[in-house]
């Protein structure tokens, strides 16, 4: 949790963090300020002190909305070298970022970068400010990894921010699952009421729009799969396909607040009308391991742990697994969950190299969401909820959605 950001810097042997990049759309950014609006921006944040702020006049209110101390960018009167180089624009830059640091009051020790900025402009920027300050490090791969540790936890807060990003997905998935069953049938294919055959790109368009009208955005994309795609697991569905009676749809939705805040991770199989035996036998071993997972989740476990477990269960059930064959392309392809939170995939996660601190514990929030994929028989099935494991140790899911797989037509 962010109350623990100075444990975790004296641990990772951090002094200051230095964050960059807008306010939006920029996980370490948005996790520190709450998600202003800042088009350009810095953070400075000494261990033992609360952040600085570094904004554009422009945006003086919404970076006043952090509640930290905030420093406009415009008061750094910068001074170009007595002679004029090619390298004026990054000297100008370099002298602002020590100017910065002083203001943070920070004049040594190892600084950790995190943030978003253009690769090519961050490396001449930080390499050139290593070289013109000799009393500090500056490391790039501790900030990130210093936060994603902190991010693994989730404050009542950030808790509630998922959970309502949550109730916004299920209800838009809702929505699609009435239109979908709304349509009327030719040939085993849905009709629009012009006569014409519905798409999968139609479907998406009408999940962003419900999505925009609820506050929340698909930053990533989404998947809505079927057929073959949904027997590859991140195949997003071409947007020609038609939607057939009684083929499997693969709905996997990740929205996040708008602006890229918090995300939430939901994975529905639907066939349409009916369900062939081949894709009814997949569902129910798929039903059976999440089902056997969550019944046992307990607090302190080491995430990989269930992965194994699910592992172990479709390898009885006489499916191939990434276990006995890393490799596979069908059977149970891929690892059981990951946290979510302002990325929708983070710590922890399931992964059988994953680090054994890698917990399901207290605090954390997590996605369950086995599958199985067979791209021959053009087959997929993959079942997905997030859930919060409370402070007392129980896990609840914190947007509830029917897990059917039939779909009866209206």
């Amino acid at each position: 949790m962010k109350s623990d950001l100075d444990l975790l810097m004296q641990e990772h042997n951090m002094d200051a963090l230095l964050v960059v990049g807008p306010g939006q759309h920029n996980p370490a950014m948005v996790y520190l300020t709450g998600g202003a609006h800042l088009t350009s921006a810095f953070l400075i944040k000494k261990r033992g002190s609360p952040p600085v702020l570094f904004y554009n006049s422009m945006e003086r209110d919404e970076a006043a909305k952090s509640g930290f101390r905030t420093i406009n960018l415009d008061t750094y009167r910068l001074q170009k070298p007595p002679e004029k180089t090619d390298n004026d624009g990054l000297h100008l830059m370099v002298s602002r970022f020590q100017m910065m640091f002083k203001d943070a009051g920070l004049s040594s020790g190892r600084v950790a970068i995190c943030g978003q900025s253009d690769a090519g402009m961050a490396f001449a920027v930080f390499s050139a400010l290593q070289a013109a300050s000799p009393d500090m490090t500056l490391v790039g791969e501790a900030g990130e990894a210093l936060l994603l540790q902190a991010m693994a936890t989730k404050d009542s807060v950030e808790v509630e921010r998922i959970r309502r990003v949550g109730q916004t997905t299920v209800a838009v998935v809702g929505q699609v699952a009435d239109f979908l069953t709304s349509h009327r049938v030719k040939d085993g294919i849905l009709i629009k009421h012009d006569g014409s055959p519905l798409t999968i790109g139609e479907v998406k368009n009408q999940i962003n729009l419900w999505l925009a009208e609820r506050g929340a955005e698909n930053a990533q994309g989404l998947i809505f799969s079927s057929e073959y795609d949904a027997a590859v697991p991140h195949s997003t569905g071409s947007s020609s396909n038609l939607l057939r009676l009684g083929k499997t749809i693969i709905f996997d939705i990740y929205p996040c607040e708008l602006g890229g805040g918090y995300f939430y991770d939901l994975t529905r199989t639907w066939c349409l009308g009916y369900a062939p035996d081949g894709a009814l036998a997949l569902y129910e071993d798929v039903l059976d391991v999440y089902n056997q997972v969550t019944y046992t989740l307990k607090p302190g476990i080491p995430f990989r742990t269930y992965q194994e477990l699910a592992c172990e269960v479709f390898k009885a059930r006489g499916h191939v697994t990434i276990q006995e064959n890393p490799l596979t392309e069908e059977g149970y392809v891929h690892n059981l969950g990951h946290g979510v939170g302002l990325h929708v995939h983070e710590k922890p996660f399931s992964r059988h190299n994953s680090q054994a601190e890698e917990l399901l514990e207290p605090g954390v929030v997590f996605t369950v969401e086995p599958g199985l994929y067979y791209p021959q028989r053009n087959l997929g099935v993959r079942l997905e909820n997030t859930l919060w494991m409370r402070p007392n140790g129980q896990v609840e899911i914190l947007a509830e959605y029917p897990l059917d797989l039939i779909l009866p037509m209206k």
